[in-house]
């Protein structure tokens, strides 16, 4: 029934202080504190990991990733989504989700599948109504856990805002209209349509375990050819292939996207993102968006944010991308979204595809978005997987996926 996300298998440097192993006792433990006392939650929070040379966060260790998973914004700069002063309410079915099915040999349930995949968060909506909601590894209600590549359909989704609000003219438009940094570099000649949908023809190299790769190196890039570091970056790379012909996952290509709202809008996107969407449509907290070296979001990746609020955009997304009765994008962005590429079946416009109606927004390290439209279902995970595209991982998240929707007919 699913595509796996086309990323690289990689594996992952792993070290174990002994400070970690207090970490490790810290998750382990109820997050309880008495009067004088600190919660371990507050204890492990003193003990922030820090970012490698690249500034990135690709190879903390286990333990340092249930800390800084849930507290970005206090390692990194970031810009915060305001949220509003009314939270949509998400009612709760009054039949809890129950599953228990065979997987590899072994009889599954919830706690099964939220050990043995490090799930910290997960949620699942069925006709609007919370039929699952489940926190562990010292993670809670009310916290806040990285997004990673989830924020790729969130910053779609903005420029799909952009387009309906005219700043941005038309899907088709060359890039270089926004962007004229990229002018003379691999983007002459590509679209926005192209960029939403990574077949730009431009080479990159999306290898989370080598920190040489441009995944790794663009955090770290500085504005030098152009204001914007994005940009400057981008510029640099060679192009592979023509436009239009060839699929390449391209983390640095969202970044351009939220390059071009910007250039069009002429606002932050943590703001536009709250004006348009965050408040309005009721998100309970306060988010952050991760920065770059000149202070613009990684559009890319790393919203801090609520599973509950990551769960209200999947709501927003499934119900026609409404505030009320209006909708914020045009009325075609949603099937344009969440249709395929003529390069590639199993990526839209920053929305992976299934070969069925359910489509999803995934980040490394197990964040997931699934969104079936047919069952009006939504999975939300918040996860640290051993690595950042785990293929054990990602495995049992489709088969957990598969008895959940075993469970909600069409």
């Amino acid at each position: 029934m699913m595509l796996t996300p086309n990323l690289l298998n990689l594996t992952r440097l792993s070290l174990c202080a002994s400070a970690c192993a207090v970490l490790v006792a810290c998750a382990a433990v109820p997050e309880q504190s008495t009067a004088g006392q600190k919660s371990a939650a507050e204890i492990a929070d003193i003990m922030l990991p820090k970012p490698d040379a690249n500034g990135s966060y690709l190879f903390w260790t286990p333990e340092e990733q249930l800390v800084g998973y849930r507290n970005i914004e206090k390692i990194y700069k970031t810009r915060v989504i305001e949220a509003g002063g009314s939270p949509r309410q998400l009612p709760v079915s009054p039949q809890r989700l129950s599953v228990s099915y065979e997987y590899k040999g072994e009889t599954w349930n919830i706690d099964t599948f939220m050990k043995r995949n490090n799930v910290a968060g997960m949620m699942v909506m069925h006709k609007g109504m919370v039929t699952l909601e489940e926190y562990r590894l010292g993670y809670g209600p009310g916290q806040r856990w990285t997004s990673f590549s989830v924020g790729k359909s969130i910053s779609s989704t903005l420029a799909g805002v952009a387009i309906k609000d005219g700043y941005i003219d038309s899907v088709d438009d060359p890039v270089t209209k926004y962007l004229p940094g990229l002018k003379g570099s691999g983007y002459d000649g590509v679209s926005l349509r192209q960029i939403f949908n990574m077949t730009s023809g431009v080479k990159w190299s999306e290898d989370y375990a080598d920190p040489k790769s441009d995944v790794g190196r663009i955090r770290s890039a500085v504005a030098d050819s152009d204001p914007d570091a994005m940009v400057s970056y981008m510029s640099k790379l060679p192009r592979e292939a023509e436009p239009g012909t060839k699929f390449s996952y391209k983390t640095g290509e969202t970044h351009l996207i939220g390059s071009i709202v910007r250039a069009a809008t002429g606002k932050h996107l943590a703001d536009y993102l709250s004006e348009k969407i965050w408040k309005p449509y009721g998100m309970e907290a306060d988010a952050y968006w991760m920065l770059d070296s000149v202070g613009n979001e990684y559009a890319g990746c790393c919203i801090s944010a609520t599973l509950r609020d990551f769960a209200r955009f999947g709501l927003f997304f499934l119900n026609g991308a409404k505030v009320g009765e209006a909708r914020v994008v045009e009325d075609s962005w949603i099937q344009q979204a969440t249709a395929p590429s003529s390069a590639d079946k199993g990526y839209g416009y920053q929305w992976w595809l299934t070969d069925g109606p359910a489509y999803y927004a995934s980040g490394i390290f197990g964040q997931n978005i699934w969104i079936d439209p047919s069952r009006d279902l939504i999975i939300v995970t918040q996860s640290a997987y051993p690595t950042a595209t785990d293929a054990a991982s990602e495995a049992a998240f489709n088969g957990f996926v598969e008895a959940v929707t075993a469970k909600y007919p069409q």
